[in-house]
């Protein structure tokens, strides 16, 4: 029972881990943003840090989300690059 429910754990971890969607970021601004997501018909939130360059990961199985910024939703391709620049953001 115990090797059951420990591959189970297993099979959830590489699944949610297979189903993260990751944009590479470098946001020009001094400060950080929280923006709003939809993908596959839910909503959720992503944080960008301030003034630097990273990666962030959202929970969904879709290969493209929308993000609403300040100059409206952009769509967005997992992996893709984007800079963030007066809370919009454009694509590398």
């Amino acid at each position: 029972m115990k090797i059951k429910t420990l591959l189970s754990a297993a099979f959830l971890l590489v699944t949610t881990i297979a189903s993260a969607f990751t944009i590479d970021y470098y946001n020009k601004d001094s400060q950080k943003y929280t923006m709003e997501v939809k993908s596959n018909g839910s909503t959720q939130k992503v944080e960008f840090s301030a003034s630097t360059t990273g990666a962030t990961s959202i929970q969904t199985s879709a290969s493209e989300v929308e993000i609403k910024t300040a100059c409206g939703w952009v769509k967005v391709k997992n992996g893709a690059k984007i800079s963030i620049k007066d809370g919009c953001i454009k694509i590398e």
